[in-house]
């Protein structure tokens, strides 16, 4: 799809921005013209993303969403070079560590909603604070869930819960900024490649292909494309949606 320049002058932060569908939103939302602020802890992640993208005042930094400190830190590191709050946010950090619930450890479980759940909700709640703190007219904010938190699936009983929370929080966030004309809304990818995946055995890759209706996994650009959408204003009456990126699994 080619660019339109849909966010010229727009300021969006990626959490989760070094690897995989974050670092092809950090593309895609620079070449629609946004200043991309790049937020990971992988550090080396984060510098890498930055490089591949066009040119523009696009910054990284080093964040653990999953710490309060972390997130104010990285809001005022924002706010000190650019000037203003950022006006786009996509929720992308994410981790696994799948194990099944007979298995499942207390402490897996909770690293796994640390940062896919608690780590949303602190960067969400963050970013609609500057916005109504500064006055902005509104902000899109767009949190990647997923179709496990929908359906569930063997082995994922931490990253299942964690992202169907991400989808309960994104509903409810989408109700009570409405107010201040901040759009929320959720991405449900199903399987695509990724650095999760490149973790998975390529015969249960095959497999997980065989099972969507158009026969191949997706590709980060495929949801990174949903994100530019819904961060622009061609979906300004589209808020407390979820919108699944599955290639039709479980239609």
């Amino acid at each position: 799809m080619a660019a339109s320049l849909r966010l010229r002058g727009a300021l969006a932060l990626v959490a989760g921005g070094g690897s995989g569908i974050g670092r092809a939103v950090c593309a895609r939302l620079a070449e629609e013209g946004a200043s991309v602020a790049v937020a990971d802890r992988n550090e080396c992640g984060a510098a890498e993303t930055l490089q591949g993208l066009r040119a523009g005042d696009h910054r990284a930094w080093v964040a653990d969403v999953g710490s309060s400190k972390d997130v104010v830190d990285l809001m005022g590191r924002i706010q000190a070079h650019y000037s203003r709050p950022a006006s786009v946010c996509v929720n992308c950090a994410g981790i696994t560590m799948d194990e099944f619930l007979l298995k499942q450890t207390e402490e897996a479980f909770d690293a796994v909603l640390r940062v896919n759940l608690k780590g949303t909700f602190l960067v969400t709640k963050a970013v609609a604070q500057a916005l109504v703190e500064s006055g902005a007219p509104g902000g899109s904010i767009v949190n990647v869930g997923s179709i496990v938190g929908k359906v569930g699936n063997l082995g994922q009983v931490n990253y299942a819960a964690s992202k169907a929370g991400v989808e309960a929080l994104t509903k409810t966030a989408a109700k009570e900024l409405a107010r201040y004309g901040i759009r929320c809304n959720t991405i449900l990818p199903g399987f695509v490649c990724s650095p999760m995946t490149d973790k998975v055995p390529l015969k249960v890759l095959d497999k997980f292909a065989a099972m969507v209706p158009l026969g191949r996994l997706g590709q980060p650009e495929e949801v990174a494309d949903v994100c530019a959408f819904l961060a622009s204003e061609d979906s300004r009456y589209i808020t407390g949606a979820s919108v699944e990126v599955t290639g039709g699994l479980f239609i």
